[in-house]
């Protein structure tokens, strides 16, 4: 999912689903190319060498496992989120959002000293399919099948290299494509957080939700960790919580507020912060959003969205509420 799959609020003022695969990622399956940046990380020092750069314990996995991990930054803020797939017992596949590879790349780089790692960009493609008969809808031979949980809709990614069949001969061809705006309003009802939308530069792991699923607390020290560390001792308290926003229509017809919009307490006295992410949810018969907003605001709360079109001043209450919206 990269951060351009939404850049506006593409279908917001529909109602339903339409032809859109909404309904099949909840009740069978569906599925939908995504922008995703892979590179390979080999050597007799690869375990040892990522071990103390990503957040998650790399040498703890067995081959063909899993997991999502952080890149952090010295003082402990998200450089990226990645998944690290181990693929034998000296190489290890690492996958991002589409556009952050070789910000990804740069960073490994940065801190690979006195270590025989080599470090290879990968010509692959992904094909996310979430739902619950996802695990059934292979049909081609990718690469990897790497199961994925995102809360209340589990399903798989398969990345490889693109074969003659092309991308989408990976997937039985009974099972529907999914439109960008579907896909969008599944992941905001998760709550799951994108690079260069909810995760940007300055952001703290525990603001967007990504600790649980991310850190190895017992792995022993990686890059960053003082501060996820700290904050964990401390309840993960921060000054931002991701949140989810579900959003009301606007008294003057105004629609679908955009990305960018600003979010205030319900009286406008005090902004809150942005909507990072919107689409409309045939679930919940209203448009959906995700947040980073401070903890003056507490889900589920009234605040008001606000902005600007073409001069004229728009505003809408909203909800915010916890996230997943849907469990």
């Amino acid at each position: 999912m990269t951060g351009s799959t939404v850049a506006n609020a593409v279908g917001c003022d529909g109602h339903g689903d339409g032809d859109g695969g909404y309904e099949a990622l909840r009740r069978s399956a569906a599925w939908r190319v995504l922008a995703r940046d892979a590179l390979s990380v080999s050597g007799p020092d690869a375990a040892t060498y990522l071990q103390g750069q990503v957040s998650q314990d790399v040498e703890g996995l067995a081959v063909d496992g899993s997991a999502e991990s952080l890149l952090l930054s010295p003082q402990g803020k998200v450089e990226a989120l990645i998944r690290v797939t181990r693929t034998g017992d000296e190489r290890f596949v690492l996958d991002t959002e589409g556009g952050f590879g070789e910000a990804v790349e740069e960073r490994l780089r940065r801190f690979r000293l006195r270590v025989k790692v080599d470090i290879e960009t990968l010509d692959w493609e992904c094909v996310a399919v979430r739902g619950p008969e996802a695990a059934s809808a292979v049909a081609g031979q990718p690469t990897l099948v790497l199961p994925v949980a995102w809360p209340g809709l589990a399903g798989i990614d398969l990345l490889g290299p693109v074969a003659d069949g092309g991308i989408g001969g990976w997937v039985d061809g009974s099972v529907r494509q999914c439109s960008a705006d579907a896909w969008e309003a599944a992941r905001i009802e998760a709550g799951i957080p994108v690079m260069g939308r909810e995760i940007v530069e300055g952001t703290i792991a525990a603001e967007v939700g990504v600790v649980d699923r991310t850190v190895s607390f017992t792995k022993g020290c990686f890059t960053g960790q003082e501060l996820v560390a700290r904050l964990d001792a401390r309840g993960s308290k921060v000054a931002r919580s991701l949140c989810g926003v579900v959003i009301g229509d606007g008294d003057d017809g105004s629609g679908a507020p955009p990305v960018g919009a600003a979010v205030t307490t319900a009286d406008g006295e005090h902004l809150v912060g942005t909507l990072t992410s919107v689409a409309w949810s045939p679930r919940q018969s209203a448009i959906v959003g995700l947040a980073t907003l401070h903890r003056r605001v507490v889900p589920p709360e009234t605040v008001t969205v606000s902005w600007d079109t073409n001069g004229v001043d728009r505003r809408v209450v909203a909800e915010t509420r916890p996230l997943p919206l849907i469990s």
